[in-house]
């Protein structure tokens, strides 16, 4: 395999990992204002993702690093062509942040901070959905590989079905990550919030991904997206059985399954032009040199066992479900 070819692939994992685990994040937050009742039940469900959600946040951040050094063109082209929505995205993931850490410190506040929270991250996870569909289905591109449409131009029928997929697909994960990280009375809700958000994920992903297919996607991409399909369906009717643990893998496997259907459907173009598909991006008019991408593969061998070792220990301590008694009435 060839160096952009690798880099390619790696980016592509990032980016998977990237909403996987963040994708439960957002989704906690998105189902709050639905599945707890009081503020001790947000203290339980925000208390599974506290000890996570900024180190999920590293996949986001090591996915646009890797790209600036990797295709520093795709990187340059995507980020002036989204220069408005990754600031919308930005300003989004921000206030989560500061929501998060900021509501328990100023408690006559944490009404309007819990909002703000759910807010940001339902907005994050459309954002997310747009720009990846975006990325898929093309920009226009000039011959200099300059971003020639609006924002506007992004907000095309296949983009906003794709944020609203990722919306509905990370409210599932989220909410049956909930499940599963809780006891008690948030457990319950979030199972049935779960069947709820599953019941409109799986068609809204189904034609999604149906219209990824015809759009010009490789044939095997169609194991993918029925592995999506399937992982969906069995997320659903796992949670509604009260099997958090098998319906949390299929989420999983479903979200891994979406993205490798994006990535492949999209190489070997890293954004493709619709104005002339001559002006497209590929891995290897888009690529750094042949010598950065070998010093990049050698740092990413050394630093990407440690970062999966903190992120898998980090998991493993905090791996017990909370309960109301756990955070009490004055957590």
């Amino acid at each position: 395999m060839a160096l952009v070819d690798l880099w390619f692939v790696l980016i592509a994992v990032l980016w998977t990992g990237y909403l996987c685990l963040e994708g439960f994040d957002f989704g906690v937050a998105m189902v709050l204002p639905v599945v707890a009742r009081d503020d001790t039940d947000r203290a339980v469900a925000l208390g599974t993702i506290g000890p996570v959600w900024d180190g999920n946040e590293v996949w986001l951040l090591v996915a646009g690093g890797a790209t600036f050094a990797a295709f520093p063109e795709w990187y340059a082209s995507m980020f002036s062509g989204f220069y408005l929505a990754l600031l919308l995205l930005l300003v989004a993931l921000i206030l989560r942040g500061i929501a998060l850490e900021y509501r328990h410190r100023e408690p006559a506040w944490a009404a309007v901070l819990d909002r703000v929270l759910t807010g940001s991250s339902l907005a994050a996870a459309l954002l997310v959905g747009v720009a990846l569909a975006n990325v898929v289905h093309g920009i226009p591109l000039d011959a200099d590989h300059e971003f020639t449409g609006t924002l506007l131009t992004l907000l095309h029928p296949y983009a906003l079905l794709g944020g609203v997929t990722t919306v509905l697909v990370f409210a599932l994960h989220g909410a049956v990550f909930l499940a599963l990280k809780t006891d008690g009375p948030v457990r319950e809700r979030s199972r049935s919030v779960a069947v709820t958000a599953g019941m409109l994920a799986v068609p809204a992903g189904g034609v999604f991904l149906v219209w990824t297919l015809l759009g010009g996607a490789p044939v095997w991409v169609l194991a993918p997206v029925v592995v999506a399909a399937v992982g969906l369906v069995g997320a659903t009717a796992a949670v509604a059985r009260g099997r958090e643990g098998w319906s949390f893998t299929a989420t999983t496997v479903a979200i891994v399954a979406v993205a490798v259907t994006l990535f492949g459907s999209l190489y070997p173009d890293v954004l493709p032009s619709t104005t002339d598909p001559a002006y497209s991006l590929t891995v290897t008019n888009a690529a750094s040199t042949p010598y950065t991408l070998t010093v990049m593969t050698w740092v990413a061998g050394i630093v990407t066992p440690v970062v999966l070792a903190y992120q898998a220990w980090t998991f493993w301590v905090f791996r017990r479900r909370l309960t109301r008694a756990d955070v009490g009435a004055g957590h």
